[in-house]
């Protein structure tokens, strides 16, 4: 039974699309316009919460964009995406797939909501969380000066949580505020085959209206 992922166009479920692309997995994508809790009310029956990512893999749901590349990169054994325990680079991968969600999307989704979905009633608030983002974004900044990419010396899954980030900052015009080097980056990821993939599949099976949101 093929992988199932719920998705909306460029949300947090670009990580896990874009994952199954760079592994080569097959999957059934199910694109929804955004926010889908509101606008595909049917999904409310496949994830009570009413967020995406949902993904199903037999028996497996998960909700979760980083854990989901996680899985999907380690589930049937070592894969290019994945750094295996042992590994001097473990805890740095690890680190890295979390703090993409963690520490760089979540002040962006209050950028988003104060911005996009509420503007003028908390414009302070988006622009603090806009300083916020920049300012956690000088860990990739360091790295990235004199690496490819975050660790262990070749592209892995945290790009992929990181790059979602990226993604995002770019959407909000944040990007304008990268540094040289985190923009050469964020141009190496968005030219791998399996992005192009991912972002080629979203437009394919998008339903007409459907916006680019991500939350």
């Amino acid at each position: 039974m093929a992988i199932k992922l719920y998705h909306c166009v460029d949300a947090r479920s670009f990580r896990p699309l874009w994952a199954l692309e760079e592994l080569g997995l097959s999957y059934e994508l199910v694109v929804m316009p955004f926010p889908p809790r509101y606008r595909a009310k049917e999904f409310m029956a496949v994830n009570p919460l009413g967020t995406i990512p949902a993904m199903r893999d037999g028996e497996t749901f998960m909700t979760e964009s980083a854990a989901i590349v996680q899985y999907l990169a380690t589930r049937d054994g070592p894969t290019a995406l994945s750094v295996e325990p042992g590994d001097p680079a473990y805890g740095a991968w690890l680190n890295w797939l979390h703090q993409g969600e963690a520490t760089l999307t979540f002040p962006q989704t209050l950028v988003l909501r104060y911005r996009q979905f509420e503007p003028g009633k908390a414009e302070v608030v988006a622009d603090d969380y806009a300083k916020w983002f920049l300012a956690r974004l000088r860990a990739v900044d360091r790295v990235v000066e004199t690496d490819e990419f975050l660790c262990a010396g070749r592209f892995t899954a945290a790009d992929i949580s990181v790059g979602y980030a990226l993604l995002l900052a770019a959407q909000l015009g944040l990007d304008a505020e990268f540094k040289p080097q985190t923009q050469a980056y964020w141009d190496r990821l968005q030219a791998r085959p399996a992005f192009q993939a991912a972002k080629a599949a979203q437009v394919r099976h998008a339903p007409a209206g459907s916006e680019t949101m991500a939350t």
